[in-house]
């Protein structure tokens, strides 16, 4: 390999450090595995972390996320800031100043038409975009010219990143996804698999929910990156696989999302080819409510409104007595030792966000129980499950992704909802369709075809406030959205929309903090989802691969750019 000695300057001013880098190309091959295999390259039209991880290899925002959760310039000259001109002075409007001389993989000119478009595809009324809560509240985007953006907003808006902002928001080019707008959008298969971009690697070949083979980009801004000029990302499997191909066989370089039981990791790095890494960012697994009627007797799109609410999920007594029945120290100890926390929020990092509203560390059977009983949830016919007031006998299906970790918390939990006199039917679903965002499939967690389901979810950067959108009314999947949307319970609270908003207006890091607490709490407290465990993100890298930075407040593969293989290896 040849290497040269470079300095590079760290991200927020660390200190400087020599650190060898490969030149273009001369490291040969990196191979990454994500066992949740990416269904679509475009993360516009999909909800999953697997697709926007991926698709981060080629297609980037203007600005994104550092490994210490700091706001840091991509695609542009430096960050927008009232102090610097780049946002008004009445918060209501931010300009970002490309870059000069960058160019798409095809060598054209990446322009300030392609920041605006990108802001059209997803903000078409006529279409379903994934990511639409970055969007919120903007009422234009223009371009004085081509190295700059102006986005305005319908108010004073104090935290204006929510656009063209992390791995969720990058850029896609106009030329490309010209013909893709609106109910196209999901249509367009040549652009959703082979975007063209910016990032350090192309697509050469994409197989969905399989392998995606990429090259690195000969026109990537650095003449210098990536030091791999391949790329094999393989798809599926399963996590226990993931860990082993990376720490013990020693056949990929990079595993993501080890979702394994702490004495499973600790065997697996004994094999002496890999390295777990880990850090806590806001990512929590949860039991998202269905506030509607799951029933697969209702018309389809049905289940999406609140024509026909749940039965009895709504019901505060309920939703409590599930949460209580719930032994979380214990789905902490088997699920993720170490790399696991209890929590009862559904927001909680960073700290400053951090609720403290609710306890929920101690199991309550009996008070469940009680709980139950005294709103009317009788087991009239002594078969062991309790019935409605309305003699509906008190019985959910219960989805999640296949995965070991999940289907012992599954396990558990119905036994456990089963000693309180609630029944539960179980059902997994391959990872790769359950995230898929596919608008024709019914097993996907926004189609929600059931009464609960599990799974994690985080956000990019410090601030909840596009996050905690996803709770608005109005970003429930439905079918004119093509099925798109974070509102997965299908959560309305008038209070949550009118407290949100505030926030979307308020200034000041400690008033914003506290409004984002409130709505977490307004969340939970009304039934929204049963948050169980704080999860820390744990992946793993080949002892050989250098350059590694573990970021849990953007894409996992951020600085794949700055991978290289370790001299001597």
């Amino acid at each position: 390999m040849k290497i040269k000695t470079i300095l590079l300057g760290a991200i927020a001013g660390a200190a400087l450090a020599p650190v060898a880098q490969a030149e273009r190309g001369s490291d040969g091959q990196v191979s990454i595995i994500y066992w949740q295999a990416p269904s679509i390259l475009n993360p516009f039209l999909s909800g999953g972390t697997k697709e926007s991880e991926s698709s981060s290899l080629v297609i980037e925002p203007l600005a994104r996320y550092d490994q210490d959760g700091n706001l840091v310039p991509w695609l542009v000259e430096e960050i927008p800031t009232v102090e610097n001109g780049g946002v008004s002075e009445d918060l209501t409007s931010i300009a970002w100043k490309i870059t000069p001389g960058l160019v798409w993989s095809d060598g054209t000119p990446f322009t300030s038409a392609d920041v605006k478009f990108t802001a059209d595809y997803c903000m078409h009324p006529e279409g379903g975009c994934a990511q639409l809560t970055k969007f919120e509240g903007v009422t234009s985007v223009e371009t004085p010219d081509e190295q700059t953006v102006k986005v305005t907003f319908e108010k004073p808006t104090p935290f204006p990143y929510g656009p063209f902002v992390g791995a969720e928001s990058p850029i896609i080019q106009a030329a490309q996804f010209a013909d893709c707008l609106g109910a196209r959008a999901p249509e367009c298969t040549e652009q959703n698999f082979n975007p063209i971009g910016t990032g350090p690697f192309v697509v050469d070949e994409f197989k969905p929910n399989d392998v995606i083979t990429m090259s690195a980009n000969p026109n990537y801004r650095d003449p210098d990156k990536p030091a791999f000029a391949k790329v094999l990302f393989k798809g599926g499997g399963d996590a226990t696989a993931a860990g082993r191909a990376v720490m013990e066989t020693g056949e990929f370089d990079y595993a993501w999302n080890l979702q394994l039981a702490p004495d499973v990791i600790a065997q697996m790095q004994e094999g002496g080819k890999g390295t777990p890494v880990a850090g806590f960012g806001p990512l929590v697994e949860r039991i998202m409510l269905n506030q509607t009627d799951a029933s697969p007797d209702l018309p389809e799109g049905e289940r999406s409104t609140a024509k026909h609410p749940h039965p009895f999920l709504k019901d505060p007594a309920v939703y409590k007595a599930l949460s209580m029945a719930i032994d979380r120290p214990l789905l902490v100890e088997i699920g993720y030792g170490q790399a696991g926390k209890v929590t009862c929020n559904w927001v909680p990092a960073p700290a400053a966000v951090n609720s403290d509203t609710f306890t929920c560390d101690t199991q309550d059977i009996e008070g469940a129980k009680a709980m139950l009983e005294e709103a009317g949830y009788t087991d009239t016919n002594g078969d062991g499950i309790r019935e409605t007031p309305d003699g509906e006998p008190m019985k959910l299906v219960y989805q999640t992704s296949t995965n070991a970790v999940r289907q012992d918390f599954q396990a558990l939990i119905k036994e456990w909802w089963r000693e309180i006199g609630v029944d539960s039917e179980l059902r997994n679903i391959n990872a790769s369709v359950f995230f898929g965002g596919d608008p024709g499939s019914p097993d996907t967690f926004q189609k929600f075809y059931a009464d609960v389901e599990m799974y994690a979810n985080t956000f990019n950067g410090t601030d909840p406030q596009s996050y905690l959108g996803n709770g608005l009314c109005d970003k429930a999947p439905r079918p004119e959205t093509q099925w798109q949307g974070e509102n997965i319970s299908r959560f309305c609270n008038e209070e949550f929309d009118a407290l949100h908003a505030e926030l979307t207006k308020t200034a000041g890091a400690e008033a914003r903090a506290e409004i984002a607490k409130r709505l977490n709490d307004i969340m939970v407290e009304n039934g929204g989802m049963i948050p169980l465990v704080h999860r820390g993100r744990l992946s793993a890298h080949a002892n050989t691969l250098g350059g590694v930075i573990l970021n849990v407040w953007d894409s996992e593969l951020w600085n794949a750019a700055d991978w290289y293989r370790k001299e001597g290896s």
